[in-house]
């Protein structure tokens, strides 16, 4: 594994292209770093020798000499990517380029404490590096997103609304018993972030990324790069009103988006609905499951259940109102929704969008589109390896 730190600043910045790039080829990179050929050429020739760099073949040819391909080495070593949210854990293993090598994921509870929780993340980072034959001094990196706000430079959650055993814990700390590499730790939404500007090679410059599961957040990338805030709570939009007459938020205030639309709030709603007579399949499953849970709602709505079809509709809804402020504000070219909200399907993404587009100015959504995050369940276990990786490069850590 290489000593970033020994590395010349034309070799850092092709590294950097070539990470956020998918299979380059050398024409390609030396135009994007701003190279000569010839320039390029050398310094991509001198990292090939040292193993920086790998071929991975040629591209499909448009005529004439099909152009060879690159990515970051393989001989590197291996990124560790943890992805905790509220209700479970995912930990991966990926290669540089952000190939997942392997991964494991499990329901958890976050309010059971870092003590227990970081304990079954280091074993299921041993028992993966073990499956891929790799050991802990083979980690370059390791990225981890986490549902709560982030003092990203100290690695902390700060006031967690949904962790609150969590704050000022260092998972950092907790971590660098087994591992020499460097911890970088963010807010799961951020982090998702990442995972969608490195899908799309830095090619949309302002997006936001929500998510919607147990609580709502937004990541928000502004100019190419995550906008955290002064103190990290950037587009902690869950707790934005709603409804000032609305219920009351574990944040203590009344009618936040977070408590009226997010995963409990639809579960709740269908549960009251079951009991009350007003869906005969929402009882069913009740009856047969003993609680409800955002996937039954989704399962009922897919069904064609009327009831069902109304709390996810309410809930894309709210969740548009609350959007339509924001897109005001940022002016996204894009919005791409993640979490356990995806299950619902294309109902849900059409309430928002007709509460985004009813609400917000005109020229705010001339052009915006409203998706489900394309990276699907894997955004968080992606982007925490982007995570892993960017930092690690940007700060030239000595490994």
């Amino acid at each position: 594994m290489p000593r970033w730190s020994d590395l010349s600043d034309n070799e850092m910045t092709l590294l950097d292209h070539v990470f956020w790039s998918t299979h380059i080829s050398r024409d390609a990179l030396a135009n994007g770093a701003g190279f000569s050929k010839s320039r390029a050429n050398a310094v991509v020739a001198g990292m090939l020798d040292q193993g920086l760099l790998e071929a991975t073949g040629a591209q499909q040819s448009t005529g004439g000499r099909r152009a060879e391909t690159l990515r970051l080495s393989r001989s590197l070593g291996v990124l560790l990517g943890v992805a905790l949210g509220a209700t479970g854990l995912e930990v991966g293993v990926l290669a540089p380029d952000l190939e997942l090598l392997a991964h494991h994921s499990e329901p958890a509870d976050v309010r059971d404490g870092p003590a227990l929780l970081m304990a079954r993340v280091r074993t299921l980072m041993r028992e993966l590096l073990a499956k891929c034959k790799r050991r802990p001094g083979d980690v370059m990196g390791i990225g981890i997103g986490v549902p709560g706000p982030v003092d990203f430079e100290s690695g902390q959650l700060v006031n967690a609304p949904l962790m609150p055993e969590w704050d000022a814990y260092s998972i950092r700390d907790d971590l660098r018993a087994d591992y020499a590499a460097p911890v970088f730790v963010d807010n799961d939404v951020n982090v998702m972030a990442l995972g969608e500007l490195w899908r799309m090679q830095r090619g949309l410059q302002n997006f936001l990324v929500v998510k919607v599961g147990t609580g709502i957040g937004c990541g928000i990338v502004c100019h190419g790069r995550v906008y955290r805030g002064a103190n990290g709570s950037a587009g902690d939009v869950g707790h934005i009103c709603v409804d000032p007459a609305g219920p009351r938020c574990h944040c203590g205030n009344l009618g936040c988006v977070e408590t009226m639309a997010a995963g409990p709030a639809i579960a709740r709603a269908a549960t009251e609905a079951a009991r009350g007579g007003q869906s005969a399949l929402l009882a069913q499953m009740l009856a047969e499951r003993d609680v409800l849970k955002l996937q039954d709602v989704a399962q009922a709505s897919r069904a064609g259940d009327v009831v069902a079809n109304a709390i996810v509709q309410r809930s894309g809804a709210l969740i548009g109102q609350m959007l339509a402020s924001v897109v005001n504000f940022h002016n996204p070219s894009h919005v791409f929704i993640g979490g356990g909200i995806q299950r619902i399907g294309p109902l849900f993404l059409a309430a928002v969008r007709q509460s985004v587009y009813h609400r917000s100015l005109a020229l705010s959504t001339r052009h915006l589109e409203i998706q489900y995050t394309p990276l699907g369940e894997r955004a968080g276990i992606i982007g925490a390896g982007v995570l892993a990786m960017q930092e690690t490069l940007a700060r030239r850590v000595a490994a």
